[in-house]
């Protein structure tokens, strides 16, 4: 039939297990951009295929994103299925820095003010922003404007008999356009999208594997209730977003700001990693059986290190970031010896 673009298509277990050569099929003969996989509902189902069909979609040299298919009421509710999906997500090796979405159209938000479904949708985002991931918002264009908003982003379904030459939702990230399309070779309906821009297909890296790090979190300096300013990007104080001492926060990942490491604990909240405490040892979690090299304080490689720090294993540091000439941040864990941070998990963050 006449169509829009299919640059997205999600899946679920209605499609069974996806092997490589289907997606394979669906990059060459289709357009297929970006897969979206269904991790998890609520707090109580884990998609027993995502894992596999976030493997096979890399595989195949297609983008993988995740999503969640919401059934919150409440700010509580949405932060405690942020944590269940993101959770879930990085165990089925979800890459950092790809989409969790939330799918918001149950019968859970068709009864709540537009207000409560806004403040929800905003705390799920910004809790899965914690891990590492991005996010966004998908539901059904009669709930647009209506059931909640959506200020920017948005991954919006409106199915219009004929597809054809239409651009609507144009100034979203992706308009989902039909839901009962069929890829030769694979099994059932598939839901396909046209994207308007590349959120679907950025900022992924597959350099770690999230099934072999220890959770990334934060732990704030002190024990006196003291208050600590966090940041933006743009290195301007976050006025009303302190964080207290003694707090443990998850993070998505580092920045370097002005010349300083940050940590980011949330949506364009960054806590310097001076105002954060180091446990005692970081790990190695690079996925790669090669291991990491190890880097003298002037930017040298040190011969055979990777053979020594493999993936998982251990070691003792100390209670700062060091910038190292062509590395970047690093670690030290030996005299003159420093491993880079993307690498490492752990010491300032805690598992």
């Amino acid at each position: 039939m006449d169509a829009a673009r299919t640059d997205i298509v999600d899946v679920s277990n209605h499609n069974g297990y996806m092997t490589v050569a289907n997606f394979q099929d669906m990059l060459n003969n289709y357009g297929v951009k970006s897969v979206i996989t269904k991790i998890s509902e609520g707090i109580y189902y884990h998609d027993y295929t995502a894992a596999n069909n976030i493997n096979t979609a890399q595989k195949a040299g297609l983008y993988i994103n995740g999503y969640h298919f919401a059934r919150y009421t409440s700010v509580q509710g949405a932060i405690a299925e942020a944590n269940y999906a993101a959770t879930m997500a990085k165990s089925d090796g979800l890459p950092i820095g790809s989409v969790l979405v939330t799918d918001v159209e149950a019968e859970q938000q068709n009864g709540l003010s537009r207000a409560q479904n806004n403040a929800n949708n905003k705390a799920f985002m910004d809790q899965v922003a914690k891990y590492g991931y991005r996010s966004d918002i998908y539901t059904m264009s009669s709930w647009l404007g209506n059931k909640m908003d959506i200020n920017s982003g948005g991954w919006i379904a409106s199915y219009p008999y004929n597809a054809s030459g239409k651009n609507w939702y144009s100034n979203t990230h992706a308009w989902q356009w039909g839901s009962t399309y069929r890829f030769n070779g694979s099994y059932g309906n598939f839901d396909v999208s046209q994207s308007y821009d590349d959120f679907y297909t950025a900022n992924q890296s597959a350099k770690v594997d999230p099934r072999q790090t220890i959770s990334n979190v934060v732990s704030v300096k002190g024990n006196d209730y003291k208050a600590y300013t966090t940041y933006k990007a743009d290195g301007t104080p976050n006025v009303g977003t302190n964080v207290v001492s003694a707090t443990d926060w998850l993070s998505g990942g580092i920045k370097v700001i002005n010349m300083k490491p940050y940590f980011l604990i949330g949506g364009n909240i960054y806590l310097p990693q001076s105002s954060t405490i180091f446990k005692e040892k970081v790990v190695v979690n690079y996925s790669s059986d090669y291991g990491v090299l190890a880097y003298t304080s002037k930017g040298q490689s040190i011969k055979d290190s990777n053979k020594t720090f493999k993936g998982g294993t251990e070691w003792k540091t100390f209670d700062t970031l060091y910038d190292i000439p062509n590395v970047g941040w690093c670690y030290k864990v030996a005299t003159d010896m420093y491993i880079p941070l993307n690498y490492m998990q752990g010491s300032g963050f805690k598992g």
